[in-house]
């Protein structure tokens, strides 16, 4: 349904500007800007979720300690490449665990804030509104996990099966044809997504732009924690964006897939 509405919008604009100029020049700031008060954006957040709680599913509890690191910042920084040859490789828990919590985990509580409660992540976010979702995808690569696609919950420290089972042909059909193989040959496939609402209620449509924003720090921690223990990791753009938003059960249009990543065996 919402693919033919799509389609039905695309056919009737016609303009020879761009989308990118158009939204560019709409998500910017202006000196007259209506803006919520503190008040305002605290009534809001408390109606919407700081991470989804997919309460019929049960939690699986990651480990308190993270995977040993022996290298230091720079050299992480330094080493990350792209992997010229990619295969999956067996994961512990804690390397797991690692790379989810650099990626978009909570680091202290905000307890003591007037107005903001939200604990605080790994990564900067507009008004600490933290609209973004992990999801990933293994069929067996980590340690005590079954196949399937599960939820991250950075402030429960834990992990939700939410779809058991192997969808290796699924994946690989989401993406563009020359990366399918990633599917297969990933030990791990994290999606990133974001609510849109969670920031856009409070910055318009500047909001949309700090989600973007948002994901990228949280890929490129993801990459630099990788990098640290020796994996590799795949920035993933090449992928068919209703067919991941379909394959993870979201609408594709409030929450949506903007970033994937894929981890595997390290050079």
């Amino acid at each position: 349904m919402l693919d033919t509405l799509w389609n039905q919008v695309k056919i009737n604009i016609e303009s020879d500007t761009p989308c990118w100029e158009i939204f560019h020049e709409s998500s910017k700031t202006g000196h007259y800007d209506g803006t919520l008060t503190n008040s305002q954006v605290v009534e809001v957040m408390s109606n919407l979720y700081d991470v989804f709680p997919y309460k019929q599913f049960p939690a699986i509890p990651l480990p308190e300690t993270f995977a040993p690191i022996e290298c230091s910042f720079m050299e992480a920084v330094a080493n990350r490449v792209t992997p010229k040859e990619i295969a999956p490789v067996k994961l512990s828990l804690e390397q797991l665990r690692t790379i989810l919590f650099c990626g978009y985990g909570v680091t202290r509580e905000n307890k003591d804030s007037e107005y903001i409660h939200r604990p605080f992540r790994t990564v900067p976010s507009g008004g600490a509104l933290y609209p973004l979702e992990l999801y990933f995808y293994s069929n067996e690569k980590v340690e005590g996990l079954k196949a399937g696609l599960y939820h991250y919950s950075p402030v429960e420290n834990s992990v939700q099966l939410i779809r058991e089972g192997n969808f290796d042909n699924e994946i690989a059909e989401t993406l563009v044809g020359f990366q399918t193989n990633l599917a297969y040959d990933t030990s791990l496939l994290i999606f990133i997504t974001a609510v849109f609402n969670r920031s856009t209620f409070k910055y318009k449509e500047k909001g949309y732009r700090f989600a973007l924003f948002e994901a990228g720090h949280a890929a490129q921690n993801i990459n630099l924690a990788a990098t640290a223990l020796e994996l590799g990791v795949i920035n993933i753009g090449g992928y068919h964006d209703r067919l991941v938003d379909r394959f993870l059960k979201i609408d594709g249009l409030n929450h949506s897939t903007i970033y994937m990543n894929g981890i595997c065996k390290g050079n």
